[in-house]
């Protein structure tokens, strides 16, 4: 097992190169340049002055220069500096942002699999039975509705109706002068939105996952055995079927992972949750290359991340799997 991780870690490296090459290109074919916001709006700037901004930004340089300026600094974990005014390092402000967004992708992520593999399991297990249906119309409500307009029915329903949650921010204007217990209150009420909103897509599809797994499993030859030995139904579910039928659901859940962080440009806008999903959006509209690649380069390791784990809980699940 060992020498399988060591080699997946080395194909990484291909990998990440080739996502970076490729998002890349496409950022600098999107119209528009990051010297535009300061110049274009402003009548006093002459052409020479535009042109000691594009050379201070090393956009005068042909792309694949450009690119490999950048790799080189990435070699050194060093992803540039912001093109936006105040030219921090994009390292120190994705590591203000990305707390938040990997604590709520984490807790939608758990909050998946605590709900939907039990829903998937009692539907398969209680076919075409009430539970079923009902379970059944609520996902198939989950894959309808877009995220963006549930999110603001329910900031009015709970922000602005009930007044229960708040509807914007992670932490209240006096979260520095509240105790540590009210603290900790303030910042799950601020959680309790954003995180669900988070969970519902996936919760909806993956439930679903579960069940065509279970039902699948649950007619196999092997699950009609243990019920012919006399083992209880309990042990035939939970024992024999269920690790059997979590074999594809690993395999969506590792695969969930990027496409949890793009939600995050969604909810976090809406919610202006000071995120990495926020700062994404936000560069993008600037222009703001390196914080853009830097997000990118993130992403992209997490997902391959994400796909070694998955990997390596097949073992797991499943001890009939051996990798040489």
């Amino acid at each position: 097992m060992l020498r399988y991780v060591l080699k997946r870690l080395l194909l990484m490296v291909p990998l990440l190169v080739g996502i970076t090459i490729v998002c890349f290109i496409v950022i600098h074919l999107a119209p528009g340049s990051p010297t535009d916001l300061q110049t274009d709006l402003n009548p006093r700037v002459s052409a020479e002055a535009k042109a000691r901004l594009q050379s201070m930004y090393d956009l005068d340089k042909p792309i694949y220069k450009q690119y490999l300026l950048w790799v080189g600094r990435l070699a050194t974990l060093d992803l540039g500096q912001s093109f936006s005014t105040d030219h921090r390092p994009v390292i120190d402000k994705i590591a203000e942002r990305i707390p938040i967004t990997i604590i709520i992708n984490v807790l939608s992520m758990i909050l998946i699999i605590l709900i939907a593999i039990p829903i998937g399991v009692i539907s398969a297990v209680r076919q075409n039975s009430l539970f079923d249906k009902v379970t059944a119309v609520i996902v198939f409500i989950g894959f309808a509705v877009p995220t963006f307009w549930l999110a603001l029915l329910l900031m009015i329903l709970f922000g602005v109706d009930l007044g229960w949650l708040p509807i914007s921010g992670i932490r209240s204007l006096n979260y520095e002068y509240l105790p540590p217990l009210a603290a900790f209150v303030d910042l799950l009420k601020h959680l309790i939105l954003p995180v669900l909103l988070s969970a519902f897509g996936g919760l909806a599809g993956l439930s679903r996952y579960m069940r065509s797994n279970m039902l699948e499993v649950i007619r196999q030859d092997y699950i009609t055995t243990a019920r012919a030995k006399g083992l209880s139904e309990r042990v035939v579910i939970y024992k024999h079927a269920l690790r059997n039928a979590l074999l594809p659901v690993i395999t969506i859940l590792g695969l969930s992972i990027p496409g949890l962080i793009g939600g995050s440009v969604i909810f976090e806008t809406i919610f202006a949750i000071p995120g990495m999903g926020q700062l994404f959006y936000m560069s993008v509209m600037s222009r703001d290359y390196p914080v853009v690649m830097g997000i990118l380069f993130i992403g992209a390791v997490l997902t391959l991340i994400g796909n070694l784990v998955a990997d390596i809980s097949y073992a797991v699940a499943d001890p009939r799997i051996r990798v040489s």
